[in-house]
């Protein structure tokens, strides 16, 4: 059927409509026949007198623009992401205002003229009241997100688009935007475009929440949802409040448990929205907590309408300190914490702990993978506090012998055993004083140890081997291990009481590989390096990439062996991919893959495809790296496995 007869059938319809003489069809959606009613009754719209397409001029869209000027930078982040998953399937995408206008779109070139007649451009009106039924207009007025597909359209010259729109709307609930994907060709099953329907309802929520993030980011904000998993990455309620827990404003999901709640206590005016702590089952010091409360910054709370568990965080208003917390806030910059992390959500919540202890004599626990930063976050703790000025001694537990310890912890007298020194050993604990003992691998500190640790913590007192009375210290012990140490208490291998003793706080160091702001710790490490050899070496992007994408069992000390090995090796002025050590370039092992294929088409095994590699390359290591997509090194221990030397180091011409 030609689209000029189908068009003539779709009038004839509504035609009969407007006459009465419809019976109510079977594929007739009831939101799209409401709006052919109101398009017939209300607006008067003439179905045999098709309108033509209304663009606004330069001058006029300006005026619908500035309204949203806000909005529209909010949204163009999730305006460009749902263009690109729906390009390629032939759809435009349109954002208008609450009226209608196009005030954003994205398009294709190639169909600028064919775009340009369906109205599906930049400055396009589709109000119901001009375009008649369509997605975006009845989007509009239902307040809903729907799809218009081909003949559900009202003016005849639309039937042949498919449109799919869900409405944006404020913090009141109001359409302040719709977001609308259309094409000008597609199937003739209106189930088709369900999939868009989800995604354009999904898009249009994200940029709901983002521009209520956006305007109330002065605010506290609640964020909550029914899954732990998803409340940091997409929590689906939002609920802005003072500091005393009255509600400012709420996204969709807020505004519906504030319904529900409203509804089962009708004492309450909608005019005026109960306080946060009426919501959930929690005081507002638990509500203002969260951010300390715990290890992912999460709160599980009983909503109080309902029952159902909610999983809520909290987000800070920027630049302002929240009244109740003072005690969990730092009123000065910390520069010895501030700097060993950039905006990674455990680390956050371990340097916030940090800086509230760090002018204690609480005992720390500082746990995590070896190679995580203990003694680091150790030495910031006693920099960045009172105990500053004084000295700083780290002691391994793991490195010294254990018949050693003893003595090293706690010194000696002249003569208190032999092959001790002459003049006897003021011992680590001591040097201590005034200051901070920095305990490392605790937990392979011997047993009988153990016994003597804890009298030292329990009485401050210091007993030197063969001396007869013990001496006052005055230390602040932070101690650190990668151990489980509630299976080495299981095993008998850590006293429960000394455990206790030390563990009067406990920060938890996540892991190089878990953490968000990698970037940050690699660039950190490397500008460190590169200061202390003074060397100005460029850090290429494919080496970042490479870096980023590794797992670093080693952690940050393998990520610094790693760039220190980058920095000594280079040649040139910046680091490649290819500088780095085997294990952190991604992929197979290019110089193998490489090699065999050489040695299969020349018949010779891979040493004599390396030698002939190199002769073709005038032993130039560097081009044959380059040729492999290898490191320099990787040549090397090649040519060293098969007993290669190049002939300058013979002494010889190549």
């Amino acid at each position: 059927m030609t689209l000029g007869i189908q068009q003539r059938q779709h009038i004839e319809t509504l035609i009969r409509l407007g006459e009465g003489r419809l019976a109510e069809p079977a594929s007739c959606r009831d939101v799209i026949r409401r709006s052919w009613e109101r398009c017939v009754d209300e607006y008067r719209l003439d179905p045999s007198r098709p309108r033509p397409v209304r663009v606004l001029t330069q001058q006029a869209l300006r005026e619908h623009r500035e309204p949203v000027d806000e909005l529209l930078h909010v949204a163009r982040a999730g305006v460009d992401q749902l263009f690109t998953q729906v390009a390629p399937l032939g759809y435009v995408l349109l954002l208008t205002d609450r009226r209608g206008i196009t005030v954003e779109f994205r398009g294709f070139r190639d169909q600028d003229r064919a775009l340009r007649r369906a109205g599906l451009y930049l400055g396009a009106d589709w109000d119901e009241r001009y375009a008649g039924t369509c997605a975006v207009g009845t989007s509009i007025h239902d307040t809903q997100a729907l799809t218009c597909h081909r003949s559900e359209h009202f003016d005849a010259t639309h039937i042949a688009l498919t449109c799919t729109a869900a409405p944006i709307t404020d913090p009141q609930g109001r359409v302040m935007a719709v977001l609308d994907i259309s094409a000008l060709q597609s199937p003739r099953a209106q189930e088709s475009q369900n999939f868009g329907l989800h995604l354009v309802t999904l898009y249009a929520r994200m940029i709901e929440d983002a521009y209520f993030l956006h305007r109330y980011r002065d605010c506290l904000i609640l964020r909550y949802d029914t899954a732990r998993e998803f409340v940091h990455l997409n929590g689906r309620g939002l609920i802005a409040m003072e500091e005393d827990g009255s509600i400012i404003a709420a996204n969709g999901n807020g505004r519906a448990l504030i319904e529900e709640h409203l509804s089962r206590w009708p004492s309450w005016s909608p005019e005026r929205a109960p306080k946060a702590t009426q919501l959930f089952d929690a005081e507002i010091a638990d509500l203002l907590g969260i951010l300390v409360s715990g290890q992912d910054q999460i709160r599980a709370f009983r909503a109080r309408a309902g029952g159902t568990t909610c999983f809520v965080t909290l987000i800070e208003p920027r630049g302002r300190r929240i009244a109740g917390q003072a005690a969990s806030a730092s009123p000065t910059p910390v520069p010895e914490l501030d700097r060993l992390a950039s905006d990674d959500p455990a680390m956050h919540r371990v340097l916030k702990l940090a800086r509230r202890l760090r002018n204690e004599d609480v005992s720390v626990l500082i746990t995590g993978e070896t190679g995580t930063g203990k003694e680091v976050l150790a030495r910031a703790l006693h920099d960045g506090g009172a105990r500053g000025k004084g000295p700083f001694v780290a002691v391994n537990c793991a490195a010294i012998p254990e018949a050693l310890i003893e003595s090293e912890l706690f010194g000696y007298l002249p003569g208190a055993f032999t092959g001790g020194r002459r003049k006897g050993m003021r011992g680590l604990i001591q040097q201590a004083d005034g200051g901070t003992l920095f305990l490392d691998e605790i937990g392979d500190m011997p047993l009988p140890l153990q016994t003597r640790l804890l009298r030292v913590l329990a009485e401050r007192e210091v007993m030197p081997l063969g001396a007869e009375q013990p001496v006052r210290v005055d230390i602040r012990v932070i101690t650190a291990t990668h151990r489980d140490m509630s299976a080495w208490i299981a095993q008998g291998r850590f006293r429960e009481d000394l455990y206790y003793r030390l563990n009067g706080a406990q920060l938890r160091l996540p892991a190089l590989r878990d953490r968000a702001d990698r970037h940050f710790v690699i660039r950190s490490v490397y500008q460190a390096l590169a200061r202390e050899r003074e060397r100005a070496v460029h850090l290429r992007a494919d080496a970042m990439s490479a870096l980023l994408a590794y797992a670093w069992p080693g952690n940050i000390r393998q990520l610094k062996n790693a760039l220190a090995f980058a920095l000594a090796t280079v040649e040139g002025d910046e680091i490649t991919v290819h500088d780095l050590p085997d294990e952190c370039q991604c992929g197979q092992d290019a110089t193998s893959l490489l090699l065999e294929q050489v040695a299969d088409e020349s018949g010779h095994d891979d040493g004599q495809a390396l030698q002939a590699l190199l002769q073709r390359c005038g032993w130039n290591v560097s081009r044959v790296a380059r040729q492999l997509g290898v490191s320099r090194p990787t040549v090397y221990r090649r040519m060293r496995r098969h007993g290669l030397v190049s002939p300058n180091q013979r002494g010889l011409t190549p």
